[in-house]
């Protein structure tokens, strides 16, 4: 099977598993702002879907880099649009969850299926406004993580964490802060330049250790901080997932990154 009928085939399913989730839960069957902000999402996703799909008949992905980019499609989708969405409104758990889905897993999935080429291809210079800035911020890991770290920081204050639960617009749009700022982290130090990787790794720690720090003070918070309606046990459930689950794939990417500048300094050395 080719990769342009196996797109198709994997884009069928998508839409199936979207139809079920449409039925199964109120984003997409919902009315007023709810189901337009949820359909723009949905458009939104199936617009950037497209125009990969389009580039790989341009440009070919190798097999890995197509099912990374289809794999983290999906998951998107169902994060953003499945029951997920529904349970974080009334469960911290489960708005960690779908926010450690956004930032940890599907973000450097896509990182990693180098999608730009593909992107391109499809869309000429449409995408160009928004990938251009983000890879020349991409080229320094730090700022890259005080970024992210800042908009990490800023969604889950009190405040604004209540206002994003509230309003799907400010919902949506936390979503799209989520996935921007940890597409340009996990660029910067899962595509790192061997003059950038020291920076990469001391990135990679210093998110490691904020989120931990985060995840703690939701763990350990004598009260609920996001509202009576939330039992703590949730929110204890919450810090749990970002300080534990949250930190696999940061702790990994350390090691690896970690392993590729030791391997630098050897060549270095025996040179």
């Amino acid at each position: 099977m080719s990769l342009c009928r196996l797109a198709l085939s994997l884009l069928a399913v998508a839409m199936l598993l979207f139809a079920e989730v449409a039925v199964a839960h109120n984003p997409l069957s919902s009315r007023g702002e709810g189901q337009i902000a949820a359909l723009l999402s949905l458009l939104a996703l199936l617009t950037f879907w497209v125009c990969y799909l389009l580039g790989t008949r341009r440009k070919r992905p190798t097999f890995t880099a197509f099912f990374l980019f289809h794999l983290a499609a999906i998951l998107c989708g169902l994060a953003v649009l499945g029951p997920l969405d529904d349970w974080a409104k009334t469960s911290s758990a489960a708005h960690m969850t779908q926010h450690m889905l956004l930032m940890v897993v599907i973000a450097p999935l896509w990182v990693m299926s180098r999608p730009l080429g593909q992107i391109v291809a499809g869309s000429g210079r449409v995408w160009a406004w928004l990938w251009r800035p983000m890879l020349s911020l991409a080229r320094f890991p730090l700022a890259a993580a005080y970024l992210h770290g800042a908009i990490i920081w800023f969604w889950h204050m009190p405040y604004f964490y209540m206002v994003a639960v509230e309003n799907v617009w400010w919902h949506a749009f936390e979503h799209l802060c989520f996935l921007l700022t940890a597409g340009i982290f996990w660029w910067a130090v899962l595509k790192s330049s061997r003059h950038n990787r020291p920076w990469a790794l001391l990135a990679l720690l210093f998110t490691l250790m904020h989120t931990g720090f985060l995840g703690a003070l939701l763990t350990f918070a004598s009260s609920p901080l996001y509202g009576e309606a939330r039992s703590l046990g949730d929110q204890q459930l919450a810090g749990l997932i970002m300080w534990v689950a949250g930190a696999v794939p940061y702790f990994s990417a350390a090691v690896w990154v970690g392993n590729s500048w030791l391997k630098q300094l050897r060549q270095g050395m025996d040179v």
